[in-house]
């Protein structure tokens, strides 16, 4: 399940919430003031690897460059 976030339409609190898919804000509560009044943000994608998958970390591999 996604991790969306939500801005509160009363508060302006900035919260996140685990969901499906094919969920919208109906429902959502405010975790700050209570209120269902929550709009769906765009959001940024973050991605992190272990540092045992980095290119340079591994026997042989080099830049990718030819």
């Amino acid at each position: 399940m996604p991790l969306y976030e939500y801005r509160c339409q009363e508060c302006g609190e900035l919260f996140e919430i685990l969901q499906t898919v094919d969920a919208d804000a109906r429902g959502v509560r405010c975790p700050a003031c209570g209120t269902q009044r929550a709009k769906r943000q765009l959001s940024t994608f973050a991605a992190s690897t272990s540092s045992s998958d980095a290119p340079s970390s591994r026997p042989g591999c080099g830049s990718g460059f030819t």
